[in-house]
């Protein structure tokens, strides 16, 4: 059997279930608190092209833009590891790990990828971190689900 699949809308989700919104919105809030917002927007369109979540691309990538996000940075963010010293070493460690999160191997997050992450963060901004990649990842799952497509402009 051959799954297929359709662009079409189907559940409202966030109409139909209000509670799971304010939840995630609540989640989303208290993930960025601390983070400066050009990395978790980073982070959330790195997850975002991972999963394939459009809705979620393109709401970000215009977030970033509005807040100075580089057109190089946005054009290359899903090639971060190959663009030299264009992400430093911060962003370069929330990437990785938010894409060990996205893509957890059969061990989870290998330890030198959470070392690196560990170094460059303190332990909140750490914590801030996982939460983001976390939270973004819920989101596309939610939306790739219902599949929520981005508005047209």
């Amino acid at each position: 059997m051959t799954a297929t699949l359709s662009t079409q809308s189907r559940l409202k989700i966030y109409k139909s279930s209000p509670e799971l919104y304010d939840a995630m919105m609540a989640l989303s809030t208290a993930a960025a608190k601390d983070v400066d917002p050009k990395l978790g927007e980073l982070i959330k369109i790195r997850a975002s092209q991972i999963n394939r979540c459009a809705f979620c691309l393109d709401m970000h990538t215009r977030d970033a833009r509005k807040i100075g996000v580089s057109e190089q940075k946005l054009d290359v963010v899903a090639a971060w590891s190959e663009a030299g010293d264009l992400f430093d070493e911060t962003e370069r460690a929330a990437l990785a790990l938010t894409e060990a999160i996205t893509v957890l191997g059969p061990h989870g997050v290998p330890d030198d990828v959470y070392e690196d992450a560990a170094a460059a963060f303190s332990d909140r901004e750490l914590g801030q971190v996982i939460a983001l990649a976390v939270t973004i990842n819920a989101w596309n799952r939610i939306n790739a689900a219902v599949h929520t497509a981005p508005p047209r402009r």
